[in-house]
């Protein structure tokens, strides 16, 4: 049974086309079907790679806006600033004093951002996953919509869920990955790697609040190889079959319909057919997002109300905690 639902969003500002393709468009969707929704700004998990607090203060609440401006409905879920729930920091300590480093040591992404920075990685980029165990946790959450890179975590959350319940009783249900179903929109300047905010290239990443000329030019320099046709290959023709998956997830139709759909196109004429459909799929989007920047103390009054009422949820599983682990 589905029985709560918890997600949470990095504040890196505007989300890109491959943040909201894959997730963001799914949790509108679960706050339709699940009536306990909580979704999460992660202004803590920000603080893992360096940043300016002005900037970390207005990524927060662009990011927020562009939620919204995307559906997410703050009478339907609890949407919410992390580090306004002081348990979920609390929580993390405990359950990271259950967490052996060797199994945090072997997480890829430790790995992958502790040698971009130049192995000088700190406690917080190493201990994350363990936040983002308490982050489920705290809420006694059954579903967690993942992609294939949270994929780890998640499993990591699941096992300190077990190890808990053995030390102290069962407590925690063991929370459930919903995977989503879209492909992984990958870079449009190179197709081997996922599309990204931190691409140095700036044509490789489409955000949701660029401007129609901004889409046109990226889809249209956009990688593909020799062959005109346009067909779906992922592994001998990547670059076409990202744009084919792009089209296929912002117009609803199939892999197979897109493609029936551009029978007879050239790759060049195509790249438009897809940037046409983007830019209709996002102008209302951006038109709301411009909107809702423009109030700021509205946007910090929805997460102030979120992280009551989430406070108020976790409050009493949190006390609970403390008495099973000795504290009172």
């Amino acid at each position: 049974v589905v029985d709560r639902i918890f997600s949470g969003i990095q504040p890196t500002g505007t989300p890109h086309l491959g943040n909201y393709l894959g997730a963001i468009q799914n949790w509108v969707n679960l706050q339709e079907e699940c009536s306990s929704v909580l979704y999460s700004i992660m202004d803590m998990h920000s603080l893992t790679m360096p940043k300016e607090p002005a900037v970390l203060h207005q990524n927060i609440l662009d990011t927020t806006a562009a939620v919204l401006a995307c559906g997410i409905d703050p009478k339907k879920c609890f949407l919410f600033r992390q580090s306004l729930v002081s348990e979920h920091a609390e929580l993390a300590w405990i359950l990271g004093c259950l967490t052996n480093v060797p199994r945090l040591l072997r997480l890829p992404q430790w790995k992958m951002k502790c040698s971009s920075q130049n192995n000088e990685g700190t406690v917080g980029l190493l201990t994350y996953p363990v936040l983002q165990a308490a982050d489920i946790l705290l809420y006694k959450s059954t579903h967690v919509p993942v992609g294939e890179d949270q994929v780890l975590h998640l499993e990591l959350a699941q096992d300190i869920a077990q190890h808990f319940n053995k030390k102290y009783g069962e407590f925690f249900p063991v929370p459930k990955a919903i995977l989503s179903t879209t492909k992984k929109i990958k870079s449009l300047r190179d197709p081997a790697v996922k599309m990204s905010k931190s691409d140095p290239q700036k044509l490789a990443t489409v955000n949701i609040a660029d401007s129609p000329d901004e889409i046109v030019l990226k889809f249209r320099k956009a990688v593909t190889d020799f062959t005109s046709e346009v067909t779906y290959d992922p592994d001998s023709r990547p670059g076409v079959s990202n744009l084919v998956s792009i089209h296929a997830a912002v117009t609803g139709l199939s892999i197979k319909e897109v493609v029936h759909q551009a029978t007879g196109l050239d790759t060049a004429h195509y790249k438009m057919v897809v940037a046409e459909s983007v830019i209709q799929k996002f102008a209302p989007i951006r038109n709301e997002i411009k909107k809702l920047q423009k109030d700021k103390s509205h946007l910090m009054k929805i997460l102030e109300d979120g992280a009551e009422k989430a406070k108020e949820l976790a409050f009493p599983i949190y006390q609970e905690i403390r008495r099973l682990v000795g504290f009172q």
